[in-house]
């Protein structure tokens, strides 16, 4: 799990994610020379967003690489990104013109501000602290969603022979840059079929150690005729798996939707308890269970 640790490190929030892109990049280079196929790296003219081509793809798998946060206003007043926790007296850390930023959420009624020694930048964005924990069945740690989905990416170029991976931006802030990505792969390699590698929560129906979830549904409804042709593959792997019928919640898939390309798209991912905080949970065996799904239906579809 040394990679995952290593993703959650990197300083990503919606708007600042160039540094995790070149971390990807990197990776890529220093070890695609071990994979069963060389990928195409497609890293020019998307801003912040890199896409993987294996082969020849017919779906492509999307993990945003982006996080909740803050951004300092005024007087050290915070400004949420995308949807964080706000419980009182989370660590927060982020770096300005005077270096390093370290400090407290602080609540007041409805104003949030970040207790600091010091006066930080105006526009300076902050993050939860890392803290990486391992035990024996899980792992628990800020921004699981989704350095988790995209490790299980990461760990797919292994053994992906055929299909495309997309590293995208601003999802927590739904900023549908996968819209675009999706738009530019149904042009360029007619690409019509999409599986969302991103974490969704553990609900009365959906738990933690009984497998990776499928949803069926969240804020929209993708085809049903896609999602059965999942579900059927899903049960001949004989890999654990769930599934999930929620009343919101969304990712990149929902951008996908409101494209105007004919794509068909499937959210699949592990499920983890305290969302969006510092306290993110997962089991072991929903992790190891959503890269054998994967690998399983990049081999099929």
């Amino acid at each position: 799990m040394e990679l995952l640790k290593q993703l959650i490190s990197i300083h990503s929030p919606s708007g600042s994610e160039a540094a995790i892109k070149e971390f990807i990049l990197d990776y890529v280079v220093k070890n695609q020379d071990q994979w069963a196929c060389k990928p195409t790296i497609i890293k020019d003219g998307i801003q912040d967003n890199l896409m993987l081509v294996f082969g020849k793809p017919n779906t492509a798998v999307y993990a945003h690489t982006d996080s909740i946060g803050f951004m300092v206003g005024y007087d050290n007043e915070l400004s949420k990104i995308g949807g964080p926790d706000t419980t009182a007296n989370w660590l927060l850390t982020g770096q300005d013109e005077k270096g390093k930023v370290e400090g407290t959420l602080q609540v007041d009624e409805e104003t949030l501000k970040l207790q600091c020694k010091r006066k930080v930048a105006r526009g300076t964005t902050l993050t939860f602290a890392p803290d990486f924990n391992e035990t024996k069945s899980y792992i628990q740690s800020p921004y699981m969603d989704n350095r988790l989905g995209v490790y299980v990416a990461l760990k797919l170029c292994e053994t992906l022979k055929n299909g495309a991976l997309v590293f995208s931006t601003f999802e927590e802030t739904k900023g549908g840059a996968a819209q675009f990505l999706a738009g530019k792969l149904y042009h360029e390699y007619e690409i019509t079929q999409a599986l969302i590698a991103d974490i969704t929560w553990v609900t009365q129906g959906v738990k933690h150690g009984k497998g990776v979830a499928v949803s069926l549904k969240d804020s929209t409804v993708p085809r049903r005729v896609f999602t059965d042709r999942i579900c059927t593959l899903a049960r001949e792997s004989k890999v654990s798996f769930q599934l999930e019928v929620e009343h919101a919640g969304g990712s990149d898939g929902t951008a996908i939707q409101s494209s105007p390309y004919p794509i068909d798209w499937c959210f699949i991912g592990a499920p983890e308890s305290h969302v969006h905080s510092p306290l993110e949970k997962v089991h072991k065996h929903d992790i190891d269970a959503m890269l054998e799904l994967y690998q399983y239906l990049m081999d099929r579809l």
